[in-house]
Order: structure tokens, then C-alpha cells, then sequence
């Protein structure tokens, strides 16, 4: 796992057989749990862990997601699966990710997480600290960018 200056997080993952459709490629559903393993290890990467607001009850929702499949990965693959805020609004973060086999993009998304409360499921606020530590760490760029 790696978190480079630019913000992008960054997951190796090795393509095993359950992650295969019968012909040896990655049936497409699971590029989404690729992409939420990479948003987990993230956000536990600036330290939130899972759940991220234990006692607050609190929780993050993906709200939308939008994916565009360009290549297959396929079995036994060694990929990288990205995730990068590029956006926050007052109860959201957006991530652009990516799955890549080296240099070519395979899969390429914007993953909304909305935060809610676990009662009643309603929007809340980003707490204040965590908007900040966002802010700070220049994680939070409005460019949509992709890979092309």
C-alpha cells in the first residue's frame, strides 16, 4: 500500500480464482469491492478505521457510482486498484479510482460515500477534524482527472 504525495492511494491486489468468471476474468461486480478495499485502506491510512465514528453512530453510504470498463483483468493478475478524494462536499466524499495493470487503465470510477446517521440514515456533516486532516493533507483535488 502506498499514499504518494499526490494524494492517491495506492492497493496491489492479486487476481485469485473467486474473483473469475468461468473464462479467467475478473466478473465485474467485483472491480467495486476492489475499489472498497482501496477507499478502506485509505481512510485507515489516515486513521480512521473501521467503523470509522464507533459510538457516534455514524456511518459512510457509497450514495453513487459510476464505473467505465476499458480492459479485463484476468487470473493470477498482480493489479493496482487507486482511490484519490476529488472531491468533499459538507456531508460527502467523492473518489476517483482506477484499476491498473502497470500503466494501462482497466477500470476507472467516482465512488460517492455519504455520510450518514445508522438511526435514521439521514445526511450529517463531515466532522470538522476530519475535513481538516483532508484539507491539510492536500488529499482533496476538484479535478476530476482519469486515466487515458
Amino acid at each position: 500500500m502506498t499514499l504518494p504525495q499526490s494524494g492517491e492511494f495506492s492497493l496491489p491486489v492479486r487476481v485469485y480464482i473467486e474473483d473469475t468468471d468461468a473464462g479467467g476474468i475478473v466478473y465485474y461486480v467485483n472491480y467495486l469491492k476492489y475499489f472498497e478495499r482501496a477507499r478502506t485502506e485509505f481512510m485507515r491510512s489516515l486513521g480512521y478505521e473501521k467503523p470509522a465514528f464507533p459510538g457516534e453512530n455514524l456511518m459512510f453510504v457509497v450514495s453513487e457510482a459510476n464505473v467505465s470498463y476499458r480492459s479485463p483483468a484476468r487470473l493470477d493478475e498482480s493489479i493496482q486498484v487507486t482511490a484519490r478524494i476529488s472531491a468533499m462536499g459538507a456531508a460527502t466524499l467523492t473518489f476517483h479510482q482506477t484499476v491498473m495493470r502497470g500503466a494501462t487503465c482497466l477500470v476507472e470510477g467516482q465512488v460517492t460515500l455519504a455520510l450518514v446517521s445508522s438511526e435514521q440514515g439521514r445526511p450529517r456533516r463531515l466532522p470538522a477534524n476530519m475535513r481538516q486532516k483532508i484539507t491539510d493533507l492536500s488529499y482533496c483535488e476538484n479535478s476530476g482527472g482519469s486515466c487515458e
